[in-house]
Formats: C-alpha cells, structure tokens, sequence
C-alpha cells in the first residue's frame, strides 16, 4: 500500500493485473463560500494522476475542478507480477506534486 495521499490496493490475476486506488483529497472546486466570512474557497484539486509499471505509463487521468472529494479510480492492465512495484506521481493545480509507491500482490 502506498504512503501518502493515495490509498493503493493492486493484485495479479493469470495475465492482467488489477488496480483499486483511492485519493485521499478535499478536490476543492473554487466555487463554494465559506460559511462564515463568505469569501470563496479557493480551488485545490488534482490536476493529473499517473500510474507507472516498470517505466511504462499504464494509468493517466486528467483530473478537474468537477470531480468529487477523496476520487476513486479502478483500472486493469496486462503484465505485473506479484512484488513489482507501482509509481504513483499526481500533481495539484498549486503546483504541489508527490511521488509515491506500492506493491503488486
């Protein structure tokens, strides 16, 4: 499982490999008011996901304003085996960016 923002749960299966993850994020639109001051919130949300299996990109997303708190995200891809190691690199709209990690099982 990965460290950080993103919950990462990945197993093999014959030859496809299967990814359940989850962004632990406010995915903040920019468009609410705080309820005591009125001013707007401002917008803080992931821009780009990428995951990578040995170098190759096998997940991309680009993310928006629009998409839920805390997203989740479940994809397939051919190859993996149990042990190998999955990069996780997401970016914010600030600029903010992360690197993380987690096992195939």
């Amino acid at each position: 499982m990965a460290n950080g923002i993103l919950k990462v749960k990945a197993k093999t299966a014959g030859s496809a490999t299967s990814v359940k993850m989850m962004a632990k994020h406010i995915m903040e639109s920019g468009q609410r008011k705080d309820k005591k001051s009125g001013e707007l919130i401002p917008a803080l949300f992931l821009q780009n996901l990428v995951v990578k299996h040995a170098d190759k990109v096998v997940f991309e997303a680009n993310l928006g304003p629009s998409i839920s708190k805390n997203p989740y995200f479940a994809f397939k891809f051919e190859g993996g085996a149990s042990g190998d190691e999955l990069v996780l690199t997401w970016t914010e709209n600030s600029g903010k960016s992360g690197t993380e990690t987690a096992a195939i099982k």
